[in-house]
């Protein structure tokens, strides 16, 4: 059985779409991932802190997926982690109305013993200092290092952020903070720049309008399949970088071809994260349905082209 080690937040939103809004739900990257993962009959763990506000059936409900909790420190007194937002028309943007450190702002991780051998390890969008600190806790190099982080840092802790995109394999950003960190409107140049700085592999991620794969001088797209409606786009890209660690981890193949696999299966799995609040549609999602929608993205993406 595949082995996904995975680092990030577990945490409350509160969101509001032209859709509706809610109240305190279940969120945190930490959690997309586990989720997504979770469709790969794997073992994951996750790394993370909250307090003991907590529900115990949130927790439950990982494990029940096979989501290993000891990684995640519980601070008694203490709250967790919280985040709420308001999504435009557009769905496209948002404003962030609240956000809550709480129990996250000292949080120092450990990595359990039981995972410090995991094969692939997911960093998921924290200080670059907490994701290093993770990196060096584990006793076996991974075969593959993935690395998600945003411009807030890129802002914040540049040179830290630097340091550890020198030591991963994949860096999963999106437009916007590909062009910021690489100093490069073209994503083609932006991606080759990003390459020089450590990563083998770049995943720019573009929203509805799919992700982008670069490979020293190989390039794949995968077109996010258009939907009818999108509800909330909360944790879309933490599912998608989901998606893609956990088929890694399942085929324990790192080629550029089988990333492109990886690619499909996170877009795949992103498009269900969007059509409830929240982690929701995540927690009933069926194999039949994930297979379901493969093949409608396979008839959306092959074709034999004629050539004269």
């Amino acid at each position: 059985m595949g082995k996904l080690l995975t680092v990030g937040t577990v945490a409350f939103d509160a969101i509001e779409t032209p859709f509706g809004k809610t109240d305190k739900i279940l969120g945190g990257s930490a959690t997309f991932v586990g989720l997504a993962a979770s469709q790969f009959g794997i073992r994951t763990g996750i790394v993370s802190i909250v307090g003991d506000d907590m529900p115990q059936e949130y927790l439950q409900l990982l494990n029940d997926r096979n989501i290993d909790t000891s990684g995640v420190e519980i601070v008694q007194g203490g709250k967790t982690f919280f985040w709420s937002g308001r999504y435009h028309n557009d769905m496209n943007s948002r404003d962030t109305l609240v956000t809550e450190l709480n129990t996250l702002a000292d949080f120092n991780p450990v990595v359990p013993e039981a995972f410090r051998d995991a094969p692939v390890l997911m960093l998921g969008n924290l200080h670059p200092l907490t994701q290093s600190s993770v990196l060096d806790q584990m006793a076996v190099k991974p075969k593959l290092v993935i690395l998600d982080t945003m411009n807030f840092w890129m802002n914040s802790a540049l040179n830290d952020l630097l340091e550890v995109i020198k030591r991963i394999d994949v860096i999963t950003i999106n437009d916007e903070e590909a062009r910021q960190l690489s100093g490069e409107y073209s994503l083609v140049n932006a991606a080759k720049k990003i390459h020089d700085m450590g990563p083998q592999y770049i995943v720019i991620k573009k929203g509805e309008h799919g992700a982008l794969l670069f490979n020293n001088g190989n390039m794949f797209f995968a077109p996010a399949l258009p939907l009818a409606e999108v509800f909330d786009p909360t944790g879309a890209g933490d599912t998608f970088a989901g998606g893609f660690a956990g088929y890694i981890a399942k085929t324990e193949d790192i080629s550029f071809e089988n990333m492109k696999n990886a690619v499909i299966y996170g877009s795949n799995l992103a498009s269900f994260c969007v059509e409830r609040f929240g982690t929701e549609r995540m927690q009933v999602l069926t194999t039949e349905e994930v297979e379901a929608r493969l093949k409608a993205f396979k008839q959306l993406t092959q074709f034999e082209i004629e050539l004269s």
